[in-house]
């Protein structure tokens, strides 16, 4: 009995010992823990909401709607505040997330337990799977701060953190920071940008069935990416966040059916995920070089540019077609094409290939910023230079066979044998001499002796200023050019020369290209906003007359026929084309009031095309890009300059080529014109003497004296002999006729209409009602009849008559008075002008 006593009492001891063992092992173990877990690395809270986030910058076009391109490294992120997302998406998101977020302390023991059974299958089978042990709490710690690894120290630390989250953050900016951050498929983290991504539209516009589809995708991105194939699983995902959303009092039962029903539809996906490349690298090399490689991609910047996306995308349709077509028929695989508003210089459009994916033909490189030989593309600029000296449109030159080198002799022969390769006597792409031709003609007909002589005469130097002025920057070293700089000797970019153009149509005044509209930052400061700085880069007239040039149809039809790519009828389009001689580059530049285009054509590895002029190879590219830009643009007609030009500019300037004296005579009598022959019976003759016009003008001062060694110039025998040998070859000869002696005798102030008012009477009073029945009669001793009367009342217009007769009605005129003057002006058969007056008395009473 003792001994089973002693054996009780053992066995006591023992249970005794072994819990208190088990305590303290458990007491050292919970040591242990809390040991380890004092050594973790915890980054301070306090301050949780002021660490910077990355986030993409985004480039947008002219609206702010159409995203071109999402700057980023390995993240889309856009940050809102609480305010600013959709409280369907916040209630969808807690319901489906964690119902309980609003009471937990940032865990919940029972489904972290949950979990951990789950984790080690201690239910069996799929019982509870799908229901993780994470609070939206916990998930902001895992998403923001820890690393993705698997491992119970991380997990551990997710609980602790999640905890201390708890106290320093309320629970609006934990659910903030849960939104912002969530993952929804690739490279899109964050409510905004994927309501952007998948809905095109802001977060705080989500309807109910839209928020609900979105809460459920964070669980599995990828899974349950609205792009994949489980979208049937994404449904019944959208369903399960509705039903949640309605448990929890979030909706009632009327909005949940709504919303199950609502059919949404998400975004097309961008595979390549950039709308207009080119333009988007060229803003993206822009933001870099100004404000760094890394705010660039982690800053948040919202860029609006000026692109105009609709006329982009149309204008990328036709370079691909074009560009294609232009292979085939002209091996000239690629294009370019670029347009600018004119009075802003804001870049519209930029294409830079016919395809920037296209490797066969290097697709990504810009030729629209890259520096081509322009062709004659280049002659507005000269000739622009040229008006600017005092020459004009009717300025004429010779379009003859010249030599234009120094080493060489007029007729094209080598001064000395070793000199044979350095003459320089250049033609015209049809091969023809059109002989005397007017500075508009050869411009409109792009005709290449007179536009080198044109150089000439402008200067080469004061061209380059001018190219420079208007926004081309490359032409730096004047030793490099020559005369053939006119014919596209300097090489320049499609976008400059398209920025110059602009120049002409906005009357001289130029804005430098940009492609910036506004840059703001994360926090919604503005960075950049722009902001037009116009500066005079041309005369007025000079850019008036360019315009006018380029849009004359009649002007350049002897080369392009009535009806080339360049004419659009009703409109008011310039239009200028340039091919180089070597066939490797292919233009067309024009403009309307509103905007300037340019197309370019040819190879990027500058292979030569079939030997066509620019208007078979780029132009009906141009046409089609130009039919787009002027159905948005209204119709806005060109400003026509003054084309009176003062009888003292020297008759080559005026286009009277034929010698440098003239006189007035009158066409009917024959005689010297007199002050009073009317202009339409004069005519102004010249006395024939054939000369280059070095032989009528100092080139640099064209309005100033006429030059009394004109020899002298370095060019005169050289243009001066293809004029003689033109001369002797046609026909003409100095002119023997004398000057008239005698003067109009024709249009006198005797022989002028002498009009005497024999209705209505000066001194009768009428009705204002009455019809008023005007007679006159010429009472002119010259004997010509009258041919048309104009008729005034108190100074206002009544109507004309090409009889003695004419009626009207006092009443029907504004304005009547009890004593009016009625006017008339009358013309005889040769022109003599005369006018009288009476007094029209009414009766007001």
């Amino acid at each position: 009995m003792y001994l089973s006593f002693m054996r009780k009492h053992l066995k006591k001891v023992i249970k005794k010992d072994l819990l208190i063992l088990l305590v303290a092992i458990g007491i050292f173990c919970a040591g242990v823990i809390l040991l380890w877990i004092s050594t973790f690395r915890v980054p301070d809270l306090n301050n949780f909401n002021e660490r910077i986030v990355a986030q993409s910058t985004k480039i947008y076009d002219r609206t702010g709607e159409i995203l071109l391109y999402d700057v980023h490294e390995d993240i889309r992120r856009t940050i809102v505040p609480y305010e600013e997302i959709s409280r369907h998406i916040k209630n969808a998101t807690v319901a489906i997330e964690d119902a309980e977020f609003y009471e937990h302390i940032g865990i919940k023991p029972t489904a972290i337990l949950r979990a951990v059974l789950v984790q080690f299958n201690i239910f069996g089978g799929d019982y509870y799977k799908g229901q993780g042990g994470s609070t939206i709490t916990q998930q902001v710690v895992k998403n923001s701060i820890l690393t993705k690894e698997k491992k119970i120290a991380r997990k551990l630390k997710e609980w602790v953190l999640a905890l201390k989250m708890e106290k320093v953050l309320s629970k609006k900016e934990i659910l903030t920071l849960y939104l912002n951050e969530a993952p929804y498929g690739g490279n899109i983290y964050g409510i905004e940008e994927a309501s952007r991504s998948f809905f095109g539209k802001e977060s705080q516009e989500l309807t109910l069935a839209e928020a609900s589809y979105l809460a459920g995708i964070p669980q599995a991105p990828t899974f349950y990416s609205p792009y994949g194939n489980n979208v049937d699983k994404l449904n019944e995902r959208k369903d399960l966040v509705l039903q949640r959303m309605l448990e929890n009092n979030f909706i009632n039962k009327e909005e949940y059916e709504k919303a199950r029903k609502e059919v949404v539809e998400f975004r097309e996906k961008t595979e390549k995920g950039i709308r207009a490349p080119h333009f988007v690298m060229y803003v993206k090399e822009y933001l870099e070089n100004k404000y760094g490689a890394k705010v660039l991609t982690e800053g948040g910047l919202e860029v609006v540019t000026t692109l105009d996306y609709e006329l982009q995308e149309k204008a990328e349709v036709i370079a691909k077609e074009y560009a294609l077509t232009n292979t085939e028929k002209f091996n000239a695989e690629n294009t370019a094409i670029v347009a600018i508003d004119n009075n802003t210089g804001q870049i519209l459009i930029m294409v830079g290939s016919r395809d920037y994916f296209d490797e066969e033909i290097d697709g990504n490189f810009n030729v629209a910023t890259a520096h081509r030989q322009p062709g004659s593309a280049f002659k507005p600029i000269v000739y622009a230079t040229a008006f600017n000296k005092g020459y004009t449109p009717d300025t004429v030159v010779f379009d003859l066979k010249t030599e234009f080198s120094t080493y060489c002799n007029p007729d094209g022969t080598p001064i000395l044998l070793q000199y044979k390769d350095k003459c320089y006597s250049p033609v015209n792409y049809d091969g023809k001499y059109n002989g005397p031709m007017t500075l508009r003609n050869a411009l409109a007909q792009s005709v290449n002796i007179p536009a080198v002589k044109t150089l000439y005469l402008a200067g080469l130097q004061d061209s380059l200023k001018t190219a420079k002025d208007m926004g081309i920057n490359s032409l730096t070293n004047i030793n490099q050019y020559g005369l053939t700089l006119v014919l596209g000797g300097g090489e320049v970019s499609l976008l400059d020369i398209t920025s110059v153009y602009s120049v002409f149509a906005n009357e001289g005044i130029r804005n430098s290209h940009t492609p910036i509209i506004k840059i703001e930052d994360n926090k919604g400061k503005i960075l950049e906003e722009f902001q037009s700085r116009p500066k005079k880069a041309l005369p007025k007239q000079s850019a008036l007359y360019i315009s006018d040039i380029l849009s004359d149809n009649i002007a350049r039809t002897p080369a392009f026929g009535t009806r080339s790519p360049l004419y659009f009828a009703g409109r008011d389009v310039a239009g200028k084309t340039g091919t180089t001689n070597d066939y490797r580059d292919a233009w067309t530049v024009g403009y309307i009031s509103q905007v300037s285009l340019g197309v370019w054509a040819g190879n990027n590895d500058n292979s030569s095309m079939e030997k066509k002029v620019a208007g078979f190879i780029v132009t009906p590219t141009w046409n089609a890009v130009m039919q787009e830009i002027l159905a948005k643009y209204p119709d806005k007609k060109f400003k026509k300059p003054p084309m009176n030009y003062d009888e003292s500019i020297k008759p080559i300037l005026r286009g009277l080529w034929e010698g440098g004296t003239t006189y007035f005579v009158d066409k009917m009598s024959g005689k010297l014109a007199t002050e009073y022959t009317p202009e339409e019976t004069k005519e102004e003759r010249v006395i024939k003497e054939y000369h280059s016009i070095l032989h009528w003008i100092d080139k640099d001062n064209p309005q100033g004296a006429t030059p009394s060694n004109p020899d002298t110039n370095g060019q005169y025998s050289k243009w001066e002999y293809g004029v003689q040998q033109w001369v002797l070859v046609n026909g003409y000869s100095t002119s023997t006729q004398q000057i008239p002696t005698q003067y109009d005798d024709i249009h006198t102030p005797e022989k002028a209409p002498k009009i005497q008012v024999i209705n209505p009477s000066s001194i009768k009073i009428y009705s204002p009602n009455q019809r008023i029945n005007i007679l006159v009669s010429n009472n002119s001793s010259g004997g010509y009849p009258l041919t048309k009367l104009t008729f005034y009342l108190n100074g206002k217009y009544l109507g004309s008559s090409n009889t003695t007769t004419f009626s009207f009605t006092p009443s029907e005129i504004k304005g009547i008075k009890a004593e009016n003057e009625l006017k008339i002006i009358g013309f005889d058969s040769v022109y003599n002008r005369g006018e009288t007056a009476t007094i029209l008395k009414l009766n007001l009473q």
